[in-house]
């Protein structure tokens, strides 16, 4: 279909400006290549860390305010020759780095559902967009969680694919083994189209690849709902191995962390509407338990932050970034420029990557991180089957939560930085792991979404889609209140 920016569409959009998700002005009057494709004539939104050619390109830190990219990210431009069209770049934590998008330095975001609460991060922006339906899809990154999280506080479809299944070129780095594109969508299904379009091998990134030729289809024909397994990995589960792990090791860290692991009551009920309800269409259900998950957040924060540490040595003011007025030399631009332009979320995460980088401390924390990573893909692979499809699978998903709170408020409301990072527990992994997983939104309580998640085996999100396809046809996807629908669903 084609979009039209109609009167009543800018006048929407402007009631909506109240959540902040654009930094700057969104744009629905742009040119665009007319195709047969289902997203021809659709908007969407990008978050500021991926790259457009004449658009800024700001990361949400003030060291990047005045930059705009002269190229397009690959992702972007394979939407674009479908047909779609850029409006806009969505707000975010700064270079990606939280969990509530107030993190950015440039402006705050608020949740579509709540406006008092965050919509989650770090693509918050992208996602409360979609939620407030300006714009049917959006692009994010995930790098623990960053795509997931937000779609599951705003009540939108999120894929985290596959590492290397789409082009991370044009993406600005953070931390490059974990990180991907991602989709933000306002449906199982068109989700599912802007993957098929963006998904594959790119020359300008090494790190891309095609699905090989053993995985499943993107979407199966003739398929009934169920004839499944899907293994249920419980809040419950990983939170008593976390305890264990703590009482063994004497290590309080790890006993606030399993606080942090528990469930508010309000996401069990989601939690358990979503069993119910997959197994009510035919699934077939079992527990299972991957001990190692209770490193997982450990692990995870070493190797991001160390790789943060090296990617971002690259914004000093003298290749990018905005520089002082006055430096005396080289070394006190550098600090100067880094001081007021970074963020204090980032400055901590360099020097946490700095010091586990240091020489002596790589084989203590950085290459025993590695360890534990490559732990942790055994132990999913031995459920889901390897990359390459060449084991047999037990199960085809497993379930888990994606955050232990609902949309949580700000001030005395909010969740301790120590609690936000260690929630990362139930989303990292799967970025650990090189593995897709799809957020969705079970079911709302208390006037605000809850989601969980669906992790697959490599290069199988063509099983997520359908799966939650299936949930959402018979429990549609909720909306905020004032939502209007200005495009057809696919």
């Amino acid at each position: 279909m084609r979009f039209t920016a109609t009167e009543s569409f800018l006048k929407y959009l402007k009631e909506w400006e109240k959540i902040g998700a654009f930094i700057g002005e969104a744009k629905f009057s742009q040119d665009f290549s007319e195709s047969d494709d289902p997203l021809s004539g659709l908007p969407f939104a990008i978050k500021d860390n991926i790259t457009v050619k004449g658009l800024p390109i700001t990361c949400g830190s003030r060291l990047l305010e005045c930059v705009k990219s002269p190229f397009t990210a690959t992702a972007v431009e394979k939407l674009e020759a479908k047909g779609a069209f850029v409006v806009g770049k969505t707000n975010l934590d700064e270079f990606g780095m939280g969990s509530s998008t107030d993190n950015s330095a440039l402006q705050k975001t608020n949740n579509p559902w709540d406006t008092s609460r965050v919509p989650g991060g770090s693509s918050g922006g992208s996602a409360a967009a979609v939620a407030a339906g300006l714009v049917p899809f959006a692009l994010g990154s995930d790098t623990g969680g960053s795509v997931r999280q937000p779609a599951a506080f705003c009540g939108v479809v999120g894929l985290k694919p596959t590492y290397g299944a789409v082009s991370r070129f044009g993406l600005v780095s953070y931390a490059s083994s974990l990180e991907g594109i991602g989709v933000l969508a306002d449906t199982t299904a068109r989700c599912r189209d802007v993957f098929a379009v963006i998904r594959g091998k790119d020359d300008k990134d090494q790190t891309s690849r095609d699905a090989p030729p053993k995985a499943p289809p993107l979407k199966e024909k003739n398929r009934k709902p169920g004839a499944r397994t899907i293994g249920v990995l419980s809040a419950s589960t990983v939170a008593k191995a976390i305890a264990t792990a703590a009482a063994q090791e004497g290590m309080e860290s790890l006993e606030r962390a399993a606080q942090a692991a528990a469930l508010e009551p309000e996401v069990t009920e989601g939690f358990e509407q979503a069993k119910a309800t997959l197994a009510s269409l035919g699934y077939h259900l079992i527990d299972v338990e991957i001990p190692s998950l209770k490193y997982g957040v450990p692990a995870y924060y070493t190797i991001a932050t160390a790789e943060a540490s090296a990617n971002l040595a690259r914004f000093d003011s003298v290749r990018y970034g905005a520089r002082p007025d006055w430096a005396e030399n080289p070394d006190d631009l550098i600090d100067r420029a880094r001081e007021a332009g970074f963020g204090d979320e980032v400055k901590l995460r360099i020097l946490l990557g700095t010091f586990v980088l240091r020489s002596g401390f790589q084989d203590r924390y950085y290459l025993r991180a590695q360890r534990i990573r490559a732990g942790i893909r055994a132990s999913f692979e031995s459920l889901l089957g390897d990359a390459d499809y060449t084991q047999p699978a037990q199960i085809d998903a497993i379930l888990l939560p994606v955050f232990p709170t609902r949309a949580f408020g700000r001030g005395e409301s909010s969740l301790s930085p120590f609690a936000q990072k260690a929630a990362d527990l139930y989303t990292c992994c799967a970025n650990l792991a090189g593995l897709p997983a799809l957020s969705f939104p079970a079911m709302v309580v208390g006037g605000l979404p809850v989601g969980v998640q669906l992790l697959g085996r490599a290069f199988a999100e063509g099983v997520l889609f359908d799966i939650v396809e299936d949930y959402e046809k018979v429990r549609p996807f909720p909306h905020p209140s004032g939502f209007k629908a200005f495009w057809d669903a696919p």
